[in-house]
């Protein structure tokens, strides 16, 4: 069922969704409990179990819409689709039944863990509008990419594109026009019926016609729930109230408003009566006397029938796939980044080169000296070569703090391990540093004078490549500490200085 959250500004409503995905901070004070068919939260994995949307679109500019989901379905594995279509295969085959072949081929085809290419990508695609648009970059501030209302979509998408069959989604219309946000919730409202997922949105001031995609209500107010149940009986119980809805006004704006000091007033229909204003409170225990208060709290009273539940429903392991499959997949998607980035390295490693030059023919030298002023010399080209490679490292420290809001989204949750993100990163940067080292050494060396000893050439080599290693290491770590470009920069230049 698709369920409304409606309320002011805060009320609470996020606290409420983070609250039933089971991401409240740790160190935050939390009476009473929330069970996922009669489990507690603490028993099982809520992150793997319900998928929590945020407000913000955050993505990876660099990958496309398909590349985007694609990276998600494998991430977020298969849950129990494959322990279903094997019980789905056996029962065919008891009853002598053939399946369609199309839908047997798909219902096969989703039920395979750790796919880099997934059909239930396209399913989801077509389902949020997203097709004609699944091979365009996602773009960002710099470059031109999908639009506003197809990032949104794709938010929505990322998550949905897994298992999880509980959704709770806050404020997904922030920047948006009415008509895309009616758009993104009709395909949710077909994504609940079709695959009968349970869906909780957080909205603020809905059109009329995205309220009327609803089936349930839930109105917040200074952190209480004032009402909960069908949208259909909502209004008479405001009427109940002494409230009524005039005819012009929308649904949404009039159940907020109502719950207000200043608006409160206009709404109410018993002019025989003086009007006092109704409280948050107020509101509150009248509902809980009436009949969809006392069936709610009839509802919730009663003990969960484990015959109706199935292990299967909720999710118990962290990670969806093994330690290896959650390397190659980060491995796949590091790669597949520094494609898209191959400018950036190509002109670092042209820029080292050009500069190798220059430094040659500064320290030119057609024989080798062997005194005290000549070592000068050596030593301040080494310098130089030192000083040069650490500071071709600096790019690191921007793309890195660039992904860290992606990489704490998909870390929060379960995508992958902080290792599984780290390993990738630092390996795929060793070719990075050989090439840039050799380009350094073989074009300076020579022409700087040092000994013409093969063993003195590699050694130079060597610990020129270790450094510039370091240095990406080291800038990425600054990187993971500062967080920000303003705090990055000047982290990243005291870590420089100190090195």
């Amino acid at each position: 069922r698709m369920t409304l959250l409606l309320g002011p500004p805060g009320c609470g409503k996020t606290t409420l969704l983070l609250a039933l995905a089971g991401k409240l901070n740790k160190s935050l004070k939390v009476t009473g409990e929330i069970d996922y068919n009669g489990v507690k939260l603490q028993d099982f994995v809520p992150e793997k179990t319900a998928a929590y949307i945020g407000q913000y679109d955050l993505h990876v500019p660099e990958m496309t819409v398909r590349e985007t989901l694609d990276f998600s379905a494998r991430f977020q594995g298969v849950g129990s689709r494959a322990e279903i279509m094997k019980e789905v295969i056996r029962r065919e085959k008891e009853a002598g039944i053939t399946p369609d072949p199309n839908i047997d081929t798909y219902m096969k085809a989703i039920s395979v863990e750790g796919l880099e290419r997934s059909m239930q990508t396209d399913y989801i695609m077509k389902i949020m509008g997203l097709d004609i648009c699944a091979d365009v970059l996602v773009g960002d501030a710099m470059r031109r990419g999908i639009s506003g209302g197809e990032k949104k979509r794709l938010t929505t998408g990322e998550m949905i594109v897994g298992p999880s069959k509980a959704l709770f989604m806050d404020e997904i219309s922030t920047g948006l026009d009415s008509s895309t946000t009616f758009q993104i919730v009709s395909c949710l409202q077909q994504l609940a019926h079709i695959s009968e997922s349970t869906i909780l949105v957080s909205l603020l001031q809905p059109a009329p016609e995205t309220y009327e995609l609803f089936d349930d209500i839930i109105l917040m107010a200074e952190g209480q729930i004032v009402y909960h149940g069908p949208k259909g009986y909502i209004m008479s119980f405001f009427e109940s109230c002494g409230f009524k809805c005039p005819e012009r006004k929308g649904s949404a704006d009039f159940l907020q408003e109502v719950l207000s000091k200043k608006d409160q007033k206009q709404y109410w229909s018993r002019n025989e009566e003086g009007y006092n204003f109704v409280t948050v409170d107020q509101f509150c225990d009248k509902f809980k006397a009436s009949q969809s208060g006392q069936n709610l709290a009839a509802e919730l009273s009663k003990p969960y029938e484990e015959s109706k539940g199935h292990k299967n429903a909720l999710s118990f392991s962290i990670y969806s796939l093994s330690k290896w499959d959650l390397l190659k997949a980060c491995f796949a998607r590091e790669l597949l980044l520094m494609k898209r980035n191959a400018f950036i390295y190509i002109s670092k490693s042209i820029q080292l080169g050009l500069l190798a030059v220059i430094t040659g023919t500064v320290f030119l030298r057609t024989r080798m000296g062997v005194d005290r002023i000549h070592a000068n010399y050596y030593m301040g080209s080494l310098f130089y070569a030192l000083l040069l490679l650490m500071v071709n490292g600096f790019p690191e420290l921007a793309m890195a703090i660039n992904r860290l809001p992606v990489f704490y989204k998909q870390r929060d949750d379960y995508f992958y391990p902080a290792w599984a993100y780290a390993i990738p990163s630092f390996i795929l940067k060793i070719p990075v540093s050989l090439v840039e080292s050799i380009a350094w050494t073989t074009i300076s060396y020579y022409l700087i004078g040092y000994t013409p000893e093969a063993s003195r050439f590699f050694c130079q080599l060597l610990v020129l490549f270790l450094i510039h290693t370091v240095t990406l290491s080291m800038f990425r770590c600054v990187a993971s500490y500062c967080q920000t470009m303003v705090a990055g920069s000047v982290g990243g230049t005291m870590a420089f200085l100190a090195t």
